[in-house]
C-alpha cells in the first residue's frame, strides 16, 4: 500500500509540473480567435490532447515491456528533466491560428509532442500499474483543461516547484533503467545496491546539469543584450 502511495505521489507531482505547458499551448493556440471560437477550439482541441494522452500512454506501457526499452524512456526522461530545469521556452514559438481549424491543429500536433514527456513518466512511475496509470490520466485531464494560469503562476512563485519535480523525474528515470528486463537482471547480480543508488545518483545529476546550463544559457543571454546594446550607441 506504501509504495502504492509513493507512486502516485510521484504521479500527482510529474503531472503538476509536465501538464501545465500543454494547456498554455491550447490558450495561445486560440488567442487570436473570437471568444465564441475560442470556447468551442479549447473545448475541442483539450478533448484532442486528452485523447492523444490516453492513446500515447498505452501504447508507452506496452513499449516499457521490451527489454532495453526502459533503459531508453529513462535517458530520454533525464533529458526532458534537464531542459525542464534549463527552461527553454518552447510556447513562444507557437503561433496563434487565425481559424478555429488552423488552432485545432496547432494544439493537436504541439500536444503530440509535448504530451511525450507527460506519457513516458507517468509509465514510469506507475511501473505497468494500470490502476495508477487511470489515475494518472484522470489527474491530468483537469491540469490540461483549467490548471494551466494557476500552475504557471505556483511555478513561478515557488521555484522549488519545478527543481523538485526535476529532480523527481531524475529519479524516475532511475527506476526505470533499473527496473528494465535486461538491465535490472545484470544489476541484480552484480552491484544490487544500485537500485538505490542510480535513482538518487540521477537525480543529483539532473539538478546539478539543470541548474548549470540555465547559468550558461542566462549569462550568453546577457552577454548578447550587451552586444546588442553595444551596437546601437
Amino acid at each position: 500500500m506504501t509504495e502504492f502511495l509513493l507512486s502516485l505521489l510521484q504521479i500527482i507531482i510529474v503531472n503538476i509540473v509536465l501538464s501545465g505547458d500543454n494547456a498554455v499551448v491550447i490558450a495561445l493556440a486560440c488567442r487570436n480567435l473570437s471568444p465564441e471560437l475560442q470556447k468551442k477550439a479549447v473545448f475541442w482541441g483539450s478533448f484532442g490532447a486528452i485523447g492523444l494522452r490516453v492513446i500515447l500512454t498505452f501504447i508507452a506501457i506496452y513499449l516499457l515491456k521490451i527489454p532495453l526499452v526502459q533503459v531508453v524512456g529513462g535517458l530520454l526522461l533525464i533529458w526532458i528533466a534537464v531542459k525542464l530545469l534549463k527552461g527553454e521556452d518552447e510556447d513562444s514559438h507557437i503561433g496563434g491560428g487565425a481559424n478555429m481549424m488552423e488552432a485545432l491543429k496547432t494544439i493537436i500536433f504541439a500536444d503530440l509532442i509535448m504530451s511525450l514527456d507527460n506519457v513516458i513518466a507517468v509509465a514510469g512511475a506507475a511501473n505497468g500499474n494500470m490502476l495508477l496509470v487511470l489515475i494518472g490520466l484522470a489527474i491530468s485531464i483537469p491540469l490540461i483543461i483549467w490548471g494551466s494560469q494557476l500552475l504557471m503562476k505556483l511555478m513561478n512563485r515557488f521555484p522549488i516547484i519545478v527543481l523538485l519535480g526535476a529532480a523527481l523525474l531524475g529519479y524516475t528515470a532511475g527506476e526505470m533503467i533499473v527496473g528494465d528486463k535486461l538491465v535490472g537482471g545484470f544489476i541484480e547480480e552484480t552491484l544490487p545496491a544500485l537500485h538505490i543508488i542510480l535513482p538518487v545518483a540521477l537525480a543529483l545529476v539532473v539538478i546539478a546539469v539543470g541548474n548549470y546550463l540555465k547559468r550558461k544559457a542566462e549569462k550568453e543571454k546577457a552577454n548578447q543584450v550587451g552586444q546588442d546594446h553595444a551596437e546601437t550607441l
